[in-house]
């Protein structure tokens, strides 16, 4: 290592890196594959298929009914057990004159924590929840609301438009951070169930989970869910609907094409879970080629030392092990450098990830002890090839000098380097192409304006006082309009029964449905494709509808010979029906994920429930203009903190995890070009220094420096250009598969490949010519005098 300092550091870095990347991705894996894991029980969740008529096209819900739990339990003797969560967002508990928002709380039925295995360190699991208007709080919780005081018994009450009083039955311990399942507290469902929602077909408003006897066939029992539908739901409504289970342990990986999947904490696709490990492997291989590569091109100065200790009785199996030692020896030296580029990334990986990864360091850990199995195993395959191939020479030939070691091995190394780059240039361009869709869906035009758009979430309380806020708000200059919605743009809009009535018979529909203020559109910038507005001196009693140019259409297939200002005039809506007296364009209100659905605007006036406000402040004065919302909202809801946020932000929400795949694939493909230039920054040098005595004549013969370094460049070029031609028919390919899982997408333009392909080539040029250039315009005297 220390006779060979420029090669011993470009295998520690490479290793070094390359060991980094996969322990990163290793320690996320192992984060994402936990979840859940902690329960012990067989449990799955009750899913729904959702084609009702009138939808651009079906859609996949965790939602369920009321009365499935129960049913199902009774006709199904596969489940033994069920439990339903309903969940209430900062809900606000109040115990004398103290006063909690909590994030989460769940109503749950009392077999919760007898399917979960969450732990309880006070109360009974069977019976905890069996009452109505029992709570069972977490740790953290408890403590919010009574400090050091013991809870059990102690009565606190729901602060909002009820008066819902609950006794504290329990306490559990912290919900871990690996639980899909996020909550601050359990609330009994006997609080509010009614036996009469047994009769609640048709509204889907829960989570249903189920507990199944062991070795059951979920694919048969799924086969009898049509006759269920069919028995419970009236008229042919079953059709509408179908049913599926999902394992519990899958659910936070697998269910990222369900929508209104509301409990599941830092959903993430599994698919690029498995992306990241393949890329981090084939970074680490790099690295490992990089060492063989340069084994074996500098197998000429191992030549004579092989040759003297097989002469005085070595054997190769002994010669193998000291150059599998070698490696390894080099491996765990490099697992040290690796470890500490672990501990300075974690911090930043942490915040891009929005997980808190750790780096255990304990020999009585798996993590650890993965680690350093792997770091042995990386060592033995990276040298098993040279030790083979060092060890391999004829003592005879070599001390005579007539064997040319190195020869017929350059096709490998060849292979090895067009490997690299070929990986390399496919990273690069998938890179290029995940950055491109990330900014395309955050910068392509949504159909309304989005920009200086501040949100503040209202509840039971606040939203009454809705009108007057209004009012307040904008008596200000910073503030440029105000208005309210059931719903915020970005988010999985709800979904509504509706009826349209042409110059046929009624049609029945299902269309997303947004509930708005009269001047919704006109703050939003929505425009209309033909109609009016909604008119805001209508009360909430005349109702008016816009629907968008997705649901015009719809709407027009039994009438094929009108245009859409056919539509204005006609009946629309609930079963009060309203009319139709506009047409807005189509607009992105989810994400680029989805398809435009067909969608109906109602106009709520100043007195509906809305749970959501949009102000759109003065964008030169933003500062002061939240400063003055702020205080604002403190005056006319005290008892209430005051949370915003920018619309913006709230659709990087939105599209977090198409950020969080472009960052790491742009990281891991950064590593790779890297490790792959470190070996052919590596090779050219060892080249340029076997043909040090060549260029030392072609000098004095007269050759300029231009052509030494073509001649010294050119084959490493070659390669390059063949791991071009490798690669990019590999990433058009695997780049058409992953645009699929987008309704709208970039284009996949041919000039990517050619600026990703001449990129690299610069890159291994500028690389390569370092050490040509040296060569080259280095004094030919002294390479020729050492003959």
């Amino acid at each position: 290592m220390w006779k060979n300092k420029v090669f011993s550091a470009i295998n520690i870095i490479g290793l070094s890196i390359g060991m980094a990347a996969c322990i990163v991705i290793m320690l996320f894996v192992s984060y994402e594959k936990s979840f859940d894991n902690f329960h012990s029980k067989n449990i799955y969740r009750l899913n729904e298929v959702q084609k009702f008529p009138g939808m651009v096209s079906s859609q996949k819900v965790g939602l369920s009914m009321f009365p499935m739990g129960p049913t199902m339990r009774n006709e199904f003797p596969e489940i033994k057990n069920y439990s339903r969560i309903h969940w209430m967002y900062n809900y606000p508990l109040k115990k004398s004159d103290k006063t909690v928002f909590f994030p989460a709380m769940f109503y749950v039925d009392s077999t919760f924590l007898q399917m979960f295995d969450f732990k309880l360190l006070r109360g009974n699991r069977e019976t905890v929840l069996q009452k109505p208007n029992s709570i069972v709080l977490t740790q953290v919780s408890a403590a919010k609301l009574f400090g050091k005081e013991d809870p059990i018994g102690k009565t606190i009450t729901h602060y909002g438009d009820d008066t819902v009083s609950y006794m504290v039955t329990g306490i559990m311990d912290n919900i871990p951070q690996n639980s899909q399942m996020q909550f601050d507290g359990l609330m009994s469902f006997s609080t509010f169930a009614r036996p009469d929602m047994m009769n609640w077909w048709g509204g889907n408003w829960m989570d249903t989970y189920f507990e199944l006897a062991p070795n059951t066939n979920v694919a048969e029992m799924t086969k009898k869910f049509p006759g269920y539908l069919k028995k419970h739901l009236q008229n042919d409504d079953w059709k509408d609907y179908e049913l599926f289970l999902l394992p519990l342990k899958e659910i936070h990986a697998g269910a990222t094409d369900i929508g209104l999947d509301y409990v599941n904490y830092q959903k993430f696709d599994k698919n690029y879970t498995n992306i990241f490990s393949i890329i981090a492997l084939i970074v680490l291989v790099i690295a490992c080629v990089n060492f063989m590569n340069l084994s074996t091109a500098r197998s000429a100065e191992r030549a004579r030392e092989v040759g003297i200790r097989k002469s005085i009785g070595a054997l190769r199996l002994q010669l193998s092990l000291q150059f599998i030692g070698e490696t390894v020896l080099l491996s765990l030296i490099a697992l040290v450098f690796a470890i500490i580029l672990v501990e300075l990334a974690l911090p930043y990986v942490n915040n891009l990830s929005q997980r808190s990864l750790s780096l255990p360091l304990s020999f009585n850990n798996l993590t650890t002890l993965y680690i350093i199995g792997g770091t042995v195993l990386v060592g033995v395959i990276s040298g098993l090839y040279p030790a083979a191939y060092l060890s391999s020479f004829q003592p005879v030939k070599v001390l005579k000098g007539s064997i040319q070691t190195g020869k017929n091995k350059g096709t490998l190394r060849n292979v090895l380097v067009v490997s690299q780059f070929a990986s390399a240039i496919f990273l690069m361009i998938a890179t290029i192409f995940v950055v491109r869709q990330l900014n395309f869906m955050q910068d392509k035009d949504p159909g309304f304006s989005r920009d200086q758009v501040v949100t503040l979430p209202l509840d039971g309380i606040t939203y009454k006082k809705y009108e007057l806020l209004r009012k307040e708000l904008l008596t200000s200059n910073f503030v440029n309009g105000v208005t309210a919605a059931q719903d915020q743009l970005g988010s999985h809009l709800d979904q509504s029964g509706v009826h349209f009535k042409g110059d046929g018979p009624k049609r029945d529909l299902a269309v997303t449905q947004l509930v708005v203020d009269p001047g919704y559109l006109d703050l939003y910038k929505i425009k209309l494709a033909t109609g009016r507005n909604f008119s805001k001196e209508k009360s909430a009693a005349n109702r008016e509808y816009i629907i968008n140019e997705a649901l015009a259409k719809e709407l027009l297939k039994d009438y094929p010979k009108e245009n859409m200002d056919w539509l204005l005039g006609k009946e629309f809506g609930y079963d009060s029906l309203g009319t139709i007296i506009g047409i807005a364009k189509d607009f992105n209100f989810n994400s680029l994920h989805n398809k435009i659905e067909t969608m109906f605007i109602f106009n709520q006036g100043y007195s509906g429930y809305f749970s959501t406000v949009s102000v759109k402040i003065n964008g030169a004065k933003s500062k002061d203009a939240l400063a003055f919302i702020e205080s604002t909202w403190k005056k006319i809801n005290n008892d209430h903190p005051f949370t915003y946020q920018f619309l913006d932000d709230h659709f990087n929400d939105v599209y977090r995890a198409d950020i969080q795949v472009s960052s790491i694939v742009g990281i891991l493909a950064g590593l790779a070009i890297i490790i792959s230039c470190l070996g052919l920054f590596g090779l050219a040098s060892y080249s340029a220094e076997k043909k040090i005595k060549e260029v030392g004549i072609r000098k004095v013969l007269g050759a300029s420096v231009q052509s030494i370094v073509t001649l010294l460049s050119k084959k490493f070029i070659t390669l390059v250009l063949i791991a071009n031609l490798i690669a990019w028919p590999i990433a058009w390919y695997t780049l058409h598969v992953w645009l699929q899982d987008y309704a709208y997408h970039v284009e996949i333009s041919w000039w990517v490949f050619i600026l990703a392909g001449i990129a690299a080539m610069l890159i291994a040029l500028i690389t390569v010519s370092f050490q040509a250039i040296k060569a080259a315009v280095s004094n030919p005297v002294k390479s020729l005098r050492t003959e």
